[in-house]
């Protein structure tokens, strides 16, 4: 039996729905267009998948409003990241809680990563197969809410973690590409950490310190990742999708090189036509792109 958080969350009106089921079915509410595409495809059709921050928003910085929050109190299950990524709704969280509704918590579950600052990183979706646990936890934790599809749902989970583990070889395999000296990051935040520790890459900067996107860099900080990125050679700075790219660019044209801007799936799926509109897709079209930038 796996141990739930009682917590009860926001939603969106849904960006990611579970096929046939209707009002009066199983609704589970995800944080993320990632968790939600995760949730969805465990379930098919026969539950409700409502997902809360929408694709193609900076979770970080998602704020949300009350008719959400009655939303939430219909769900039977909510899919939360942790670790401090839906930071904006630490407040209502807290002040919901004891309204019943479980809630998974996937971060804390997954062996999270330490920052240099002490806190641990959110960015756990970015290394598969971390991702591939919290499938089967979520396989898991729904499987609690209907003995009549818990089987269903376990299977689906454990068929949906294969494909996950599939994608994890395909992306190592694609990276292997790059030489062992150019397997060096640049982002615009700390959100490359798992990536970076599960194929074999330094992050030797970030232009927002911190696993946040809220934080702001100093002229000092800026100089010194210049300085930085001249002294390694690296070769591109990665951006969140979600995000201006205004520092980056700043950053690249202060070093006189050819660094190239490359946004990457960090935060959210992406729109339709993207290459990543569901997880599986995201992580091969973010290592398309890294290993092409540092390739070239």
């Amino acid at each position: 039996m796996l141990p739930l958080l009682m917590v009860p969350l926001l939603v969106l009106p849904a960006a990611c729905e579970g096929g046939a089921a209707d009002d009066d079915g199983t609704r589970v509410v995800a944080s993320t267009s990632i968790l939600g595409d995760i949730a969805d495809r465990i379930v098919g059709g026969r539950a409700k998948v409502e997902v809360l921050i929408p694709a193609g928003v900076d979770p970080h910085a998602y704020q949300a409003s009350a008719a959400q929050a009655a939303l939430l109190r219909n769900a039977e299950l909510v899919v939360i990241n942790g670790l401090g990524l839906e930071e904006g709704l630490e407040d209502v969280v807290e002040g919901a809680r004891g309204d019943g509704v479980a809630v998974l918590e996937v971060g804390p579950a997954v062996d999270p990563l330490v920052l240099g600052s002490g806190s641990f990183d959110p960015h756990v979706w970015l290394d598969p197969v971390r991702m591939a646990t919290a499938v089967t936890l979520i396989g898991e934790a729904l499987a609690d809410l209907d003995e009549d599809v818990a089987a269903e749902w376990r299977d689906a989970a454990a068929a949906y973690r294969a494909e996950i583990l599939a994608v994890h070889e395909e992306v190592a395999v694609m990276v292997a590409a790059i030489p062992p000296a150019q397997r060096l990051l640049v982002t615009d935040h700390d959100s490359l950490g798992y990536f970076a520790d599960r194929y074999g890459f330094d992050v030797v900067g970030v232009i927002v310190p911190g696993g946040s996107t809220l934080a702001e860099p100093s002229a000092g900080d800026l100089a010194d990742l210049v300085r930085t990125i001249v002294a390694t050679g690296v070769s591109a700075v990665f951006v969140d999708s979600t995000r201006p790219t205004d520092l980056a660019d700043t950053v690249a044209a202060e070093t006189g090189l050819d660094v190239a801007v490359v946004p990457l799936y960090t935060g959210s799926l992406g729109p339709p036509g993207s290459g990543a509109e569901t997880y599986l897709s995201l992580l091969r079209t973010d290592a398309e792109r890294i290993t092409e930038a540092l390739t070239r």
